[in-house]
């Protein structure tokens, strides 16, 4: 699962974001002691899904890996505001009160 997400700070308007084009990067054990993109393991879990349902259809593909990284995204965001919601949603580049739908929906509300 997703281990770190790392945020380019943007000095301009000393407010945390991703910055555009920002490879995230998660610590991998890769011979050439580079790191592989966010993108890279998410698309490896994807793989792993779907090799995983063995034949089997799915009709909600999107929705279940959307909830999958949802739930742990908005999780390490809120640990990392300090459960800070109004910090969390800027720095997830979302309004507040869609956060707070969504942790209620996912029952991640305290």
């Amino acid at each position: 699962m997703l281990a770190a997400l790392h945020f380019a700070a943007c000095r301009v308007t000393r407010r945390c974001r991703l910055a555009e084009g920002l490879a995230l990067n998660l610590t991998n054990n890769r011979p050439d002691g580079q790191r592989a993109p966010l993108r890279e393991h998410v698309a490896s879990s994807v793989r792993r899904y779907l090799r995983d349902l063995d034949g089997c259809d799915t009709d909600d593909l999107y929705s279940t890996t959307l909830r999958e990284l949802e739930i742990p995204l908005f999780a390490e965001v809120l640990k990392h505001c300090d459960g800070n919601q109004s910090r969390a949603a800027a720095l997830l580049g979302i309004h507040r009160a869609t956060l707070r739908k969504k942790l209620r929906d996912y029952g991640l509300t305290a």
